[in-house]
């Protein structure tokens, strides 16, 4: 089970090939029910429904729809907080200097929720962003997936995302849990529903404040964590037209004591007295640790498995890594992102980064680092991108896609 670095136990497999037509399983990973392309109707069982739990009366339901098999991006928003957080500002509360921070990571500021700033409130800007570029108005989504790991409610914040957006249809909301692979995650699962479920129109949502979570004593770890959002839309299409061209997804649990924030449980008082209740009950009020991680050994299963689910990803897309225009990590640690970048000999000018300015967003900086690029023109329509998502859990995996 275990490797060299008795870490990962099976992702070895990851870039094994196996014979999926049999099974119509088509080369992107995705469930095929037939080769030749079919039309697809689709209308909302929620929304024929009267008197739904808001208490409004239901619109009729929309139109039966003509669907392709593929999907495509055709929008992308980005949010920050204002605080912003230097190297210098962090060399004031623990043993630390600009210097020590920048080589060792890449990283010189980080922004920080504050005030009457939510997660909530940043991840509505990004798709609100990511909407107006796509040409999508909130009553034509279908699905929102919130992909975070630290939601303002905890039971989740998709919900409360689509209610601020408008969404008037009551499309499915929901949370996706992933932590720094979520993103990726997120935008499997669009492709899936859109392809086997017959959606049109997936918002996905990449938001996290792993702030909260850090011990800012800590230097190991409190230099390390930003806040932000991040939002693509996704849009059904013809096959033809397909940009999600491949994709591959792992976990391993044996890793999750290299990083994790797990729960921990405070003493209460008895509120039945000493000699009215069971022992334990009732129990004490819990709460999450800060983050716990062993940087060394999640570096080296990045820079080991991140390249050979890249790898794994451009064999089911029928590419290699010539076909790349942009390498897009997760956003972690410039040391990783340079060693993938290595393996897969792909140049640094082809390496997207924006982690001097945000730090690790967690599932945030794959949507965040995507958005600056394209608005800022480095990535252009028909651009070939191989991302990559890898953290807690330990989860990873990558896709590759064609922008625009």
């Amino acid at each position: 089970m275990a490797n060299a670095t008795g870490l990962i136990s099976a992702y070895a497999t990851c870039t094994g090939r196996r014979n999926l037509s049999s099974y119509g399983i088509s080369r992107s990973g995705f469930l095929s029910v037939e080769r030749n392309m079919k039309r697809v109707f689709l209308c909302s069982a929620v929304e024929g429904v009267e008197g739904h739990a808001s208490g409004a009366p239901s619109s009729k339901p929309r139109a039966s729809r003509l669907l392709g098999k593929g999907c495509k991006l055709v929008g992308c928003g980005s949010a920050v907080p204002e605080l912003m957080i230097s190297n210098d500002d962090l060399a004031k509360i623990v043993d630390t200097s600009d210097e020590w921070i920048s080589v060792r990571t890449g990283i010189r500021n980080r922004r920080i929720l504050s005030g009457n700033e939510t997660l909530t409130g940043l991840a509505i800007e990004a798709s609100r962003k990511a909407l107006h570029m796509a040409q999508v108005e909130p009553d034509e989504l279908d699905l929102i997936l919130m992909c975070t790991s630290t939601p303002d409610d905890l039971f989740g914040s998709g919900p409360q995302i689509q209610k601020e957006l408008g969404c008037k249809r009551n499309p499915l909301a929901f949370d996706i849990r992933a932590a720094c692979s979520g993103f990726l995650l997120g935008l499997t699962t669009a492709g899936s529903f859109i392809r086997a479920g017959g959606f049109e129109n997936v918002l996905v949502i990449g938001a996290d404040a792993l702030s909260r979570y850090v011990d800012w004593t800590d230097r190991g770890t409190c230099i390390l964590f930003g806040d932000a959002a991040g939002a693509v839309v996704v849009q059904a299409c013809n096959d033809d037209e397909n940009a999600l061209l491949g994709y591959d997804v792992h976990s391993d649990g044996d890793g999750q004591k290299y990083l994790n924030a797990t729960i921990k449980d405070k003493e209460a008082e008895n509120v039945l007295g000493s000699n009215n209740g069971a022992a334990g009950f009732p129990p004490g009020l819990s709460s999450y640790s800060c983050i716990q991680m062993n940087g060394q050994e999640v570096f080296r299963f990045a820079v080991r498995c991140v390249p050979q689910s890249i790898e794994a990803s451009l064999v089911k897309a029928g590419l290699t890594s010539s076909s790349i225009d942009w390498l897009l990590l997760h956003q972690a640690n410039q040391r990783i992102l340079d060693a993938v970048a290595t393996r897969l000999r792909i140049p640094s000018d082809h390496v997207i980064s924006n982690l001097a300015n945000y730090g690790n967003t967690s599932a945030a900086s794959i949507p965040l680092a995507l958005d600056e690029a394209v608005r800022g023109g480095k990535v252009q329509a028909g651009n070939i991108v191989a991302t990559a998502g890898f953290g807690a859990g330990l989860t990873w995996g990558s896709a590759i896609m064609r922008w625009g």
